[in-house]
């Protein structure tokens, strides 16, 4: 199984990210994929993915809560580091009208100027929306037929908003968020209507920890380890053999970031 978002840079991870990843790979976690989310993070990103070549890779981008950031020169330095060869995907980019950490005009301006970058580099986007959809669509959607791959990180919209989704070709990331008995329970029944080749998992540690985990872990930090607990919780709820789809998700991961 592949875990497709983690936040590996963060600093609650600074005293022992050796140790996660080694607690990931013991429970059978093939690989994942480290989150940019601004310029000096997407630089510590990929320097940790050049420290574990084969199993870790990293994005390049600016997340929409620090889309105020953008200017020409992070626009290039984004450019230069989507260019290593460690990097798989552009983002975390997109649009966040949830908290405007950011202006909802800067968000758009950085999200477009992102995914023009995606498309001249030939790059997967790695995509970030919350209560945002009609305008994330508005944007994304010129540029879906220029672009290798789309991924909709951390989905935990409506029905009608993963219909849309799934019209335009995009394939989803589904976490923790729909182990949670107070929020992820309208998630848990959108899960069959997700086509197994669109699907992908990911735990987006060190957040969302999985409410359901038993026992308990003494640390509210998620990490890598406990991909498969979602693993297996989703395919309780998709009627499916957790083994098939732990694998299944990796070949996903795999084919759409162009993995070896």
């Amino acid at each position: 199984m592949f875990d497709i978002g983690v936040n590996l840079t963060n600093s609650q991870f600074s005293h022992d990210r050796a140790l996660v990843i080694e607690r990931a790979q013991a429970l059978a976690v093939s690989g994942m994929i480290i989150t940019g989310t601004n310029v000096h993070e997407s630089e510590q990103a990929l320097a940790l993915a050049q420290e574990y070549p084969d199993y870790c890779w990293s994005t390049a981008g600016v997340h929409p809560h620090d889309a105020s950031s953008w200017s020409t020169a992070v626009a290039e330095r984004i450019s230069q580091l989507a260019q290593q060869p460690a990097v798989v995907a552009l983002g975390e980019c997109g649009l966040d009208f949830n908290r405007n950490f950011s202006t909802p005009d800067e968000q758009e301006h950085a999200f477009s100027a992102q995914l023009a970058l995606a498309a001249e580099l030939a790059l997967p986007v790695f995509l970030h929306c919350r209560d945002a959809h009609e305008r994330f669509i508005a944007l994304l959607s010129p540029w879906l037929d220029k672009l290798p791959g789309a991924v909709l990180h951390c989905f935990t919209g409506s029905e009608q908003e993963l219909d849309e989704c799934l019209r335009l070709g995009l394939s989803i990331g589904i976490t923790g968020w729909v182990c949670d008995e107070r929020r992820g329970i309208t998630l848990r029944h959108l899960l069959k209507q997700i086509p197994i080749d669109r699907l992908l998992l990911e735990t987006d540690a060190p957040y969302l920890l999985p409410r359901d985990l038993s026992p308990k872990p003494a640390s509210r930090r998620n990490e890598p380890c406990f991909l498969p607990h979602i693993v297996q919780q989703v395919a309780v709820w998709r009627d499916e053999d957790a083994s098939m789809l732990g694998q299944k998700v990796d070949e996903n991961a795999r084919r759409i970031f162009r993995l070896p």
